[in-house]
């Protein structure tokens, strides 16, 4: 599902950019967009939320097994 992906996508850059915070004491995204309040920032951060939420329905879904019929 593309959904799960996008999802997947932001909350690894919102993992990286949490990684650079602990580490390096460097926010990536607000050096990026102007601030942590800037709009811009602010949206990505929502954005990367409400991915990880999404992401927490991945935890519970049963999965697929695909097979190879060759």
């Amino acid at each position: 599902m593309i959904m799960d992906r996008i999802a997947l996508i932001l909350v690894i850059i919102g993992g990286i950019n949490w990684g650079s915070i602990g580490i390096f004491r460097f926010d990536l995204v607000a050096y990026l967009f102007g601030g942590q309040t800037s709009s811009i920032s602010r949206v990505i951060y929502t954005l990367v939320g409400l991915a990880a939420i999404w992401c927490i329905s991945l935890l519970f879904r049963e999965r697929e097994t695909s097979r190879d019929n060759a």
